[in-house]
């Protein structure tokens, strides 16, 4: 279009269309028999599993925060969009659901469709791994609103659980125990503090901390699937923003407190620099980050070895890490 006022506006349409075309194969290749619609819609139609005797639906939905600044900063957008979807999927198993279809937002001073793909590509692959939709998303070009080259992510998350078999924490007892699932890294919490810890390393070895930094999100819809066919599972907490401190306690009933024991695991490498480098305290650091512990669970001590044994010869392991005690001058979490 000659003369077009709306690109010089700083909104390509051509550009939007072209990437509509690249994205295609990624997204269709994630839908199953349940997708109702094809691509190009104004809505997507997905239809409910008949096998949920008692479905009930559940929803999330979140952004990468800062961690999208480190990316772009260091070219490394390949695996940002498993974070987007790891923040989302993760906490919509928390009460035992499984995720149906995914839908993200991308929003961008300019539309660049190389990285654009990139992006919407990696978010592909993790629904995907998931056993989850992609079932649509908007991408919006706001120049003036955002600056320069930057962008933001953020998604939403559909998934069901046969309402018998909500996970809830309500039958969390005494002596029960937390066990730790190993996380990926920081996943998509702390990169503020992050980002001002990496901006003062020294250049020696800045690149090997930004490439901890920006490891992916792990995806634990499958692990967890896997382990409640063997087990029985009575609390999930996904540790994101606030760390162990906040999340933990959010999966246990008001009246119990856990007991972590902090020395039990060794601190990753990463969380062990970013404590020195950063001058943080314990406190600091279970306050702020996942140390190590991307997901925890709550058992009855006699699921120990059912558990054992789904972990057996997997890259990610499971660690005893706590146990639920009777709350005592009102704290619901405290480290041993």
């Amino acid at each position: 279009m000659k003369n077009d006022p709306y690109k010089k506006a700083g909104v390509d349409i051509n550009a939007g269309n072209e990437l509509v075309q690249q994205i295609k194969g990624p997204i269709k290749n994630t839908f199953n028999n349940n997708v109702l619609t094809d691509l190009g819609g104004f809505a997507g139609l997905f239809s409910l599993p008949k096998d949920i005797k008692n479905p009930t639906l559940v929803a999330c939905t979140d952004g990468v925060g800062t961690k999208v600044s480190l990316a772009l900063a260091n070219n490394s957008l390949r695996t940002i969009g498993q974070d987007l979807v790891g923040m989302c999927v993760n906490d919509l198993i928390t009460c035992g659901a499984k995720p149906l279809f995914f839908l993200d937002y991308f929003a961008t001073s300019k539309l660049n469709v190389k990285q654009a793909r990139i992006i919407i590509e990696s978010i592909a692959n993790a629904c995907k791994s998931s056993n989850c939709v992609l079932l649509g998303g908007e991408t919006a070009e706001m120049p003036g609103h955002y600056v320069n080259d930057n962008f933001d992510l953020a998604g939403f998350c559909v998934g069901i659980v046969d309402e018998t078999k909500i996970i809830d924490g309500k039958s969390v007892a005494e002596h029960d125990l937390i066990i730790g699932i190993d996380s990926s890294g920081a996943h998509s919490n702390g990169y503020s503090l992050i980002r001002k810890i990496l901006d003062h390393a020294s250049d020696a070895d800045k690149q090997k901390w930004i490439e901890h930094a920006l490891q992916p999100t792990y995806l634990y819809p499958n692990l967890i699937d896997e382990l409640k066919n063997s087990i029985n599972i009575k609390s999930i907490a996904n540790i994101t923003g606030g760390g162990l401190v906040e999340n933990i306690p959010r999966s246990i009933p008001k009246h119990l407190a856990a007991e972590i024991f902090y020395s039990k695991w060794k601190l990753p490498e990463f969380f062990q620099w970013l404590q020195t480098s950063g001058n943080l305290s314990d406190t600091d650091m279970q306050t702020i980050f996942n140390c190590g512990i991307g997901l925890t669970i709550v058992i009855a001590p006699n699921e120990i070895n059912n558990l054992q044994k789904v972990m057996e010869d997997r890259d990610i392991k499971a660690h005893v890490i706590g146990k639920i005690i009777n709350q005592k001058d009102n704290q619901n979490i405290f480290f041993t």
